[in-house]
């Protein structure tokens, strides 16, 4: 028979609160935790590592459970009240480190980049997550999308969940903001994949940057860079990093409406090439009138992994920008195939920029540089921009 000692602690439920001691920073805006009886992996939301908290369970997984800290028992001194409203357990799911003073949300994020490179890479290397915009990291979004709610209100989504919660007004939005409000339906359909008729409205973005100004068209609810001074930001690094010469071969993929492509054209001049590819059909029809003006530029419309399988190339360097999951081994076996002496990497999310590092090393191009940007402040995400060259 066995003892009480013997018997496994019940399970915890949807709903139940634990007192948990929260571990190191994860990649998702939670922290790691593990219940004291059995060491179940906890991931807990609205915590700083080393806190003692409360937390109520929201998900079981199965292999692991979810749960938002409702109490705070013991606080880290990088604690402070979020400014918003909506932040908190079980409100608004859009910024998840309003409860962080913010060179602490930097040094958490610089966190998770480091370990993401060394987990899934076997890169170590330091990183610093720079600071972009207002000293309070608010009021830098420029793109919104609310739901409409009854009676002319709109809301967010709360975080893993359909439901909506109304907000009055969203601190992180820029007040230049391109607004769009949709139904429910209209999400749903917004997920199903790309666009390929033509943009429903437009808008025009104007970039400043050390080398010179240039106006897009761009889909005013197609892809843009959410924070106000991501383009600028981007586009200059992207410039720095790349260090291009007159006549160079450029491919710019995931190109969107042509931001890179645009500048990069100017650096290599008419006797060079830069083409722009990019799956989007309404996008790529944006960057053809984008770089119109651009003699040095092409666009390809398509599917980028299928474009570099037909042959596009030869280049020089290539910069790529891909979506949140990376562009993945193939891609990455493509685009060393042409030999380039550099590739710049704009990442949005750095588990996928990790794994992508292990494939540029398997095909012989090691990371020579990484800069990291606090382009999301108030959220765990982060933006990289990483240089490759031939080992």
């Amino acid at each position: 028979m066995s003892t009480p000692e013997q018997v496994d602690a019940p399970r915890p439920q949807v709903g139940d609160r634990l007192e948990l001691v929260a571990g190191p920073i994860a990649h998702g805006g939670h922290v790691v935790a593990r219940t004291g009886e059995s060491g179940l992996v906890v991931f807990v939301r609205h915590a700083l590592p080393g806190e003692r908290v409360l937390a109520e369970v929201t998900e079981d997984d199965g292999r692991f459970l979810r749960a938002d800290a409702v109490e705070v028992l013991d606080a880290s001194p990088d604690r402070v009240e979020p400014p918003c409203p909506y932040a908190g357990p079980g409100a608004c799911g859009g910024c998840d480190l309003q409860h962080v003073a913010l060179p602490a949300q930097r040094r958490l994020k610089a966190d998770v980049v480091s370990e993401q490179l060394s987990r899934l890479a076997g890169v170590e290397r330091e990183v610093v997550v720079e600071p972009v915009g207002r000293d309070d990291g608010l009021r830098w979004r420029s793109r919104m999308q609310y739901v409409a709610l009854p009676e002319d209100q709109v809301g967010l989504r709360a975080h893993r969940s359909h439901d909506v919660v109304a907000v009055e007004d969203c601190l992180i939005q820029s007040p230049e903001a391109v607004v769009t409000v949709s139904t429910t339906a209209d999400d749903r359909r917004a997920g199903a994949g790309s666009r390929s008729g033509p943009p429903a409205a437009t808008v025009t973005e104007t970039v400043t940057t050390y080398a010179g100004t240039r106006t897009f068209e761009v889909a005013a609810d197609g892809f843009w860079q959410p924070h106000v001074e991501a383009p600028r930001l981007l586009v200059e690094t992207v410039l720095e990093l790349a260090a291009l010469r007159l006549g160079e071969r450029v491919l710019d993929l995931y190109a969107g409406v042509g931001l890179f492509a645009a500048y990069l054209g100017q650096e290599v001049g008419p006797e060079g090439s830069v083409v722009a590819v990019e799956g989007d059909g309404a996008a790529s029809r944006l960057s053809r009138r984008n770089l119109a003006d651009v003699p040095a530029a092409s666009v390809v419309t398509g599917r980028v992994d299928r474009a570099l399988h037909h042959g596009v190339g030869p280049a020089d360097v290539v910069v790529l920008d891909p979506p949140r999951v990376g562009a993945k081994r193939q891609v990455v076996r493509h685009i060393t195939a042409l030999t380039p002496r550099a590739v710049v990497y704009v990442a949005c999310d750095p588990a996928a920029l990790a794994r992508d590092v292990g494939y540029f090393a398997e095909q012989g191009y090691r990371l020579e540089t990484l800069r990291a940007f606090d382009l999301f402040p108030m959220t765990h995400h982060v933006e990289c921009v990483a240089l490759f060259v031939p080992a």
